[in-house]
């Protein structure tokens, strides 16, 4: 794991000391709500600041505290140097990247060229820091689940950020974790069910019989067992690629619309965006959902609804059957979120006409947005935009230039 990685990466630019820096970086630092989406060590140990405070919640009465804008087309660009500093030491098949900021590697492979485990691990920490000048933090285990659990109960508090946990190890290392939330899988939803069942560490979660757990709580029960002793049988070169049940798209508005044509201009442009899916990955979609959260300060909470509708992929065709969704349900509150969501999926079998179609015009409208697909998957989405996504209360057009919701 690299130490607070889209913090390290602002102080390297900064020419500064990650581990030594007063640095955030923070969405929307203009308001007392900004959120920290990264903050340097000295900002944990020193102010009690992690990912998730608050503007409001920074110190104004010490050091100068460098406030950073989340930059991700850059943390995705050195994300990307990172990985080619992997693959000289293990294929890319035998790579799994977690997330932006974690990574999985199996060396198994690579011991005959490279050396021990140890020597692997420090040679990898070695040409991150000297290239990229970032610190990176490794846990090391028999299998995913144990090194995942090393690198966050152990090697992130260590000097040298490595620890190694084994399968013999499980005794004095998984069961001698306290907390529940503090293994990966074990969200609160979780940690409060077993917590209901008498079970309040890892320790007494490893000794409750497996028809227990799986009659509690099915698939994950018996999931969590097998955690709990430390088996996992994953292996990161036989990747396993879900199919999609449906494909969809949300977003929190920046303000409340008290407008209803302004809502229907951001639900055409987010229909757009979830068609283009479709036609990419070849896939008809024949229901559609459609959920509306309005404004705290509403009475009403909005409204979730779905309806059936002819097989299709095509922007033109979806648009109108989620505005009709919208304008039947809609109680004419002040809007602050948008949900679509396209379901039943199937793979395009072919162009389905009906006798009142003007079959030519049907075609062109296919070829049209297949055209339009090109162009902005080679020079992005805005580079053609409806007329409507220049109108108040448009974010296709901001929302283009952001990356993971945020500025790029």
């Amino acid at each position: 794991m690299l130490n607070r990685f889209f913090a390290s990466v602002e102080c390297v630019k900064r020419r500064l000391n990650p581990l030594e820096a007063y640095l955030v970086v923070m969405s929307n630092a203009e308001r007392a709500g900004g959120l920290v989406l990264a903050a340097t060590p000295k900002m944990k140990s020193v102010h009690h600041i992690k990912t998730g405070s608050r503007m409001y919640e920074l110190p104004t009465w010490d050091e100068p505290i460098i406030i950073a804008p989340p930059r991700m087309k850059l943390y995705l660009k050195v994300n990307a140097m990172i990985q080619a500093i992997f693959r000289r030491y293990v294929p890319a098949e035998f790579i799994h990247v977690y997330s932006i900021d974690e990574c999985f590697l199996d060396i198994t492979g690579s011991h005959l060229l490279f050396g021990s485990t140890d020597e692997i691990v420090r040679k990898i920490q070695r040409d991150i820091l000297e290239e990229l000048r970032l610190y990176v933090t490794v846990g090391i285990g028999d299998n995913p689940l144990l090194a995942k659990l090393a690198l966050d109960n152990v090697a992130k508090n260590r000097p040298d950020g490595i620890a190694e946990w084994r399968y013999e190890d499980v005794p004095e290392t998984i069961w001698k974790i306290k907390h529940l939330e503090d293994v990966c899988g074990i969200g609160h939803r979780t940690a409060a069910h077993l917590k209901r069942m008498g079970i309040f560490s890892m320790y007494q979660l490893s000794q409750t019989p497996l028809p227990v757990l799986k009659s509690a709580m099915g698939v994950i029960g018996e999931q969590l067992y097998y955690h709990a002793h430390g088996l996992d049988y994953s292996r990161l070169n036989e990747k396993y690629v879900p199919v999609n049940k449906s494909y969809g798209k949300s977003q929190i508005l920046e303000k409340d619309y008290h407008v209803p044509a302004e809502v229907e201009i951001v639900i055409r442009e987010m229909v757009e965006e979830v068609a283009m899916r479709l036609r990419q990955n070849h896939v008809d979609t024949s229901v559609i959902h459609l959920s509306v959260g309005y404004s705290k300060y509403s009475i009403k909470k909005g409204f979730s609804h779905q309806a059936k509708i002819p097989s299709t992929n095509s922007s033109h065709a979806l648009i109108p059957y989620f505005l009709e969704l919208f304008r039947r349900y809609d109680e004419r509150e002040p809007v602050r979120s948008i949900a679509i969501s396209c379901g039943k999926i199937t793979l395009k079998a072919g162009l389905q006409l009906n006798l009142f179609e003007d079959v030519n015009r049907t075609l062109n409208h296919e070829q049209l947005e297949v055209t339009v697909d090109k162009i902005r998957m080679r020079y992005g989405f805005k580079s053609l935009m409806h007329a409507s996504s220049l109108l108040n209360g448009a974010t296709g057009l901001k929302r283009s230039e952001m990356v993971g919701g945020h500025k790029g």
